[in-house]
């Protein structure tokens, strides 16, 4: 039997990983915010995670536009 029997067709792939990088860039939203409320913020630390979460939304915007068609006008 072929292994490609059991394979996720591209797409699907893709949108999986959307799912799991939309979430961690959630995830994510959520502790800058509360380390920023906190009087303790580490700044480094927050712009680490300010960084990352950039980092997520581009690969997110990608896989986006990967799973959008190209519509000829």
């Amino acid at each position: 039997m072929s292994d490609t029997a059991n394979e996720m067709p591209r797409d699907d792939v893709l949108r999986v990983k959307l799912s799991v990088l939309t979430q961690e860039h959630r995830d994510l939203d959520l502790a800058i915010h509360a380390l920023e409320e906190s009087r303790l913020a580490d700044q480094l630390q927050l712009r680490r995670m300010k960084t990352k979460k950039l980092s997520l939304k581009d690969r997110i915007s990608a896989i986006q536009d990967e799973l959008t068609p190209d519509i000829i006008a």
